[in-house]
């Protein structure tokens, strides 16, 4: 498991590009055959993925972070960005389709993930946070989640937001998570830029294609930084960064967020003029 220690904004005024992809990109997380994790210190999320082909994977031992079991003490949100797949938690299966997500509540013990068709493996993505309740695994299809609508065509940030795990659609005890796709022909996500200071966000940004990449904003409103990311990377959003981005072609992302509340609209807009 890769550990990440975060950095404040004070200390990113020094990184170069090399030290600024390695404490908030995360690549290689969608190797084939073969499931990887990152431990961030960043509100102790951690961030997996798994590409299971012939056989499946299984994971679960918390040996590298102190407990007993990987969700002794966790939750877990699994998205589904590949082919359709299974996921088995202490036995239990779920089929997940394309844009599925799962919900794996706190003291799950053994999880394992299978593809349905190993030319067209499932790419699952994980996001785990610490929990304080035992909350019920669930899945939740793409036809069960919340649609939000949002920005329009003159702007160039015409998206479509889904709420999965959110208290709106499946309770968690911390983790929020969803999927958002751009419109045809729209580049820019989460416009207006905004703060949450009391949650952190991951982004997961996948559907690119090989050449294509997303221009990721991020840093103090006043002093910005950027990441250039490419498919199936995840980038880390602590709380003081602001974040915003655009593709030079088509891209979906996946977020997720842990921290103080579940209140989606605890946010503090930042003015397009105010960047610098």
């Amino acid at each position: 498991m890769k550990v990440l220690y975060g950095a404040g904004p004070e200390d990113i005024k020094t990184y170069d590009t090399a030290r600024l992809r390695a404490e908030f990109l995360v690549e290689d997380l969608f190797q084939p055959g073969s499931a990887s994790f990152t431990y961030t210190h960043v509100d102790r999320m951690i961030l997996g993925g798994a590409v299971p082909l012939d056989e499946p994977l299984t994971f679960g031992s918390g040996a590298e972070i102190g407990t007993p079991f990987l969700l002794s003490s966790r939750e877990m949100g699994v998205a589904n960005l590949g082919g359709a797949g299974t996921i088995t938690v202490d036995g239990q299966p779920f089929t997940l389709e394309n844009r599925d997500v799962l919900y794996i509540g706190r003291g799950a013990r053994e999880i394992s993930v299978e593809s349905a068709n190993a030319e067209t493996p499932a790419r699952f993505y994980m996001n785990s946070v610490p929990a304080g309740a035992d909350i019920p695994h669930r899945l939740i299809g793409r036809a069960e989640s919340k649609l939000l609508e949002l920005g329009d065509e003159k702007r160039s940030n015409k998206r479509r937001l889904r709420m999965y795990i959110h208290p709106e659609v499946a309770p968690s005890c911390l983790l929020l998570m969803g999927i958002t796709d751009l419109a045809e022909g729209s580049i820019w996500n989460t416009m207006p830029p905004h703060l949450h200071e009391r949650r952190m966000e991951a982004y997961c940004y996948f559907d690119l294609s090989p050449e294509e990449r997303v221009i990721h904003l991020m840093g103090r409103s006043d002093e910005t930084r950027h990441l250039v990311v490419a498919d199936l990377d995840a980038v880390l959003s602590p709380a003081w960064s602001i974040h915003m981005g655009a593709g030079t072609g088509s891209y979906a992302f996946v977020w997720g967020m842990t921290g103080e509340n579940q209140e989606y609209n605890d946010v503090s807009p930042v003015a397009l003029a105010d960047l610098k």
